[in-house]
């Protein structure tokens, strides 16, 4: 049975888990649907009635941004994204991109080998941006059912899940969760933290 977390919970996730060390992080959304909501209608749902950009086409991107000490980013290799699926050291892997967010289940999901990952990295910051979201003129209040999930994928057993709830209209980046380290062991925070930066680099460089 998963743990479900509220907006800033922490959990521990090795200590009550022994042995664990390969997980999988999953993200999913889906599109407001601009046509129902009772207006629009099929015309609304063509042209975008759901407001300025449609609700169809939010094209999310989940990253993984890599912190050292004092939650500062190292190397630009520590941010794992579309364009960079894979970190150098191995520990972590990207499925890569899902451009519409429809149907159930994960959209996203995130391989973590925490045996793996650097005594250098602290922190693992997931965060979820909608592509181009200046010129589409979008925004997480056209996104709904937001989660993060983290499963063990040996036992297929979801161990911690996260919906976000808060209204995020006017946001155009989420910084979901986060796992960190405690002493020698793994914790997970749910944030669910809204910002208006534009972009995955504006994001990564508020951690420069």
């Amino acid at each position: 049975m998963a743990i479900s977390l509220q907006k800033g919970q922490r959990v521990d996730l090795t200590k009550g888990n022994p042995g664990l060390s390969r997980i999988m992080v999953g993200l999913g959304w889906d599109p407001v649907q601009s046509g129902k909501s009772g207006g629009g209608g099929l015309f609304g749902g063509l042209f975008g009635g759901g407001g300025a950009g449609g609700g169809a086409n939010v094209d999310c991107d989940a990253s993984v941004i890599m912190l050292g000490a004092n939650d500062k980013i190292q190397n630009n290799n520590d941010v794992i994204y579309f364009g960079n699926l894979k970190s150098k050291d191995g520990s972590v892997q990207h499925s890569g991109d899902n451009l519409t967010g429809d149907g159930d289940g994960d959209d996203e999901q995130v391989m973590v080998d925490l045996s793996r990952v650097p005594a250098s990295v602290q922190k693992l910051v997931f965060v979820v941006n909608i592509y181009d979201c200046v010129k589409r003129k979008q925004h997480f209040g056209m996104i709904r059912n937001a989660f993060i999930r983290v499963v063990d994928p040996s036992k297929n057993n979801e161990l911690i899940r996260y919906n976000l709830s808060d209204d995020y209209s006017g946001q155009t980046s989420l910084v979901v969760g986060e796992i960190y380290r405690h002493n020698t062991e793994w914790k997970f925070a749910a944030v669910g933290t809204g910002t208006t930066a534009a972009s995955l680099s504006e994001v990564v460089r508020s951690y420069s």
